[in-house]
């Protein structure tokens, strides 16, 4: 199979750093999180972050954070549902999420 084709599948799994005051706490115990696709498995993830980002994996914990019903102009509308990953490196390794790929 070709590199490229490995590649892009590994781009439609993550779809962004998630970076809050959370997150920036976890990157102290060697852990980082991402937004990943609705259908991503835990190894597809794995997968994907060592490749894309050169580094051990050790785990990955998943959750699905529910769209809130909010309202604008008077209106009800539902915020879309949001998969995250907190994956969790290995010893030494990190990676800087405000640099892109």
């Amino acid at each position: 199979m070709a590199k490229d084709a490995i590649d892009t599948r590994h781009y439609d799994v993550i779809v962004a750093p998630h970076i809050t005051e959370k997150s920036t706490l976890l990157s102290e115990h060697n852990a980082v999180v991402f937004k990943v696709a609705d259908k991503a498995t835990k190894p597809e993830i794995k997968a994907a972050v060592e490749a894309l980002f050169d580094v051990k994996v050790v785990g990955v914990n998943t959750l699905t954070v529910k769209g809130k019903t909010k309202k604008w102009k008077g209106k009800p509308y539902r915020r879309s549902d949001v998969k995250k990953a907190v994956v969790t490196l290995a010893p030494g390794q990190s990676i800087d999420v405000t640099s892109g790929i």
